[in-house]
């Protein structure tokens, strides 16, 4: 079998080659290695592979900001949550404007201003602000996006659009035009949108919501990934397939783990945990982030129970459960740093993209 890849002329206008290093393998790929590889191609216009001895140069060190989601410390005052996310080791934060977040939407032209005051004064950034938007015509639209522009937060999560399961096609639709005019009022406003892929909701595994979102401006809308969500709706290697279809206009990612839990008398579920201990494949995710040159923010959720600390949804019970709380947050951000250095600074023998001008073939054994 002969697999052939060609130009999509994709949004950065670029063709790269993967070059491989496979030990006994000579000149040929099977169709294993060529699975394998697949996560370190950046799919951002046509990705070939052809066979070599140059191994993967890391590209460097990530970026980005690392951000703590505010969502499990509701009780912290703003500058009290940025003490404590600047202690753990963050350099940002992922703020809540939204109905029990750390900012009202109704108050968002009042309090946003001045929560962003308070945790820029203890060092860290706002790169992004989790909202619970779906509509241009939300009263709170126009007040969130222009003061967060006019604070110059550069990226929004919108909130979430369901399905009702009585028409599908027809739900799809009017979620999509939603988005698209969510997404005009941001870009007049000069804030950019990152759609987040949660499970159960609309584009929970991205193919649905990308008819929208090919039709858009990406330097105005993109994803907002996470992989967790992925890997609880596509199984085992959907999240992948999902993550190769984002990769080229991803703008901020998520970052939790889980593993399927099967609790006495009860059926199977998703259980929440964390950061490494779950099934998520953050190596081969991450590695698919370097090699596609991602450095937006990362905001990482603590969305897992810890016994008379926190609930089922990881919110803190408790003011003065906040700093047990704020510990795991530091243990799963350690995780994620060493998760990074390996993605981005290490050489793993894996890809290396390198420019290329015309289309190579992969042969299986």
């Amino acid at each position: 079998m002969t697999i052939r890849i060609a130009n999509t002329g994709g949004n950065h206008g670029k063709k790269w080659t993967t070059r491989l290093k496979e030990e006994g393998m000579g000149k040929r790929l099977s169709r294993r290695g060529f699975l394998q590889v697949s996560a370190a191609a950046p799919w951002a216009g046509a990705v070939t592979l052809s066979a070599g001895s140059e191994p993967f140069r890391p590209r460097g060190p990530f970026r980005g900001t690392l951000c703590l989601f505010s969502k499990p410390v509701p009780q912290l005052t703003w500058q009290e949550l940025a003490q404590s996310a600047k202690r753990a080791g963050f350099a940002g934060i992922d703020l809540t404007v939204r109905s029990g977040g750390h900012v009202a939407p109704q108050r968002a032209a009042e309090d946003l201003p001045r929560a962003v005051a308070a945790i820029r004064a203890e060092g860290l950034e706002v790169p992004m602000i989790t909202t619970e938007l779906v509509s241009s015509r939300d009263p709170t639209a126009v007040p969130i996006l222009t003061t967060a522009a006019k604070l110059s937060v550069p990226f929004l999560k919108p909130g979430y659009y369901h399905y009702k399961f009585v028409d599908v096609r027809k739900e799809l639709a009017q979620a999509c035009n939603q988005f698209r005019g969510l997404v005009e009022l941001a870009q007049k406003c000069g804030v950019q949108v990152g759609f987040h892929n949660h499970a159960g909701y609309v584009g929970a595994q991205t193919w649905d919501i990308a008819r929208a979102m090919d039709t858009l401006d990406p330097k105005w809308a993109g994803y907002y990934y996470d992989l967790e969500n992925a890997a609880a709706e596509g199984g085992a290697e959907g999240w992948r397939i999902a993550a190769n279809l984002v990769m080229p206009r991803m703008k901020m990612m998520a970052v939790k783990d889980f593993y399927w839990g099967k609790p006495e008398r009860k059926g199977w579920e998703e259980t929440t945990c964390p950061l490494g201990e779950g099934m998520c494949k953050y190596k081969d995710f991450l590695r698919m982030a370097a090699a596609g040159g991602f450095h937006g923010p990362i905001s990482l959720h603590i969305e897992y129970q810890i016994p008379c600390v926190s609930d089922d949804q990881g919110i803190a019970l408790s003011r003065e459960k906040d700093s047990e709380v704020m510990a795991a947050a530091k243990r799963d951000l350690d995780t994620l740093k060493s998760l990074l250095r390996q993605a981005y600074e290490e050489d793993d023998r894996g890809a290396r993209p390198v420019a290329d001008t015309g289309r190579e073939t992969v042969e299986s054994d």
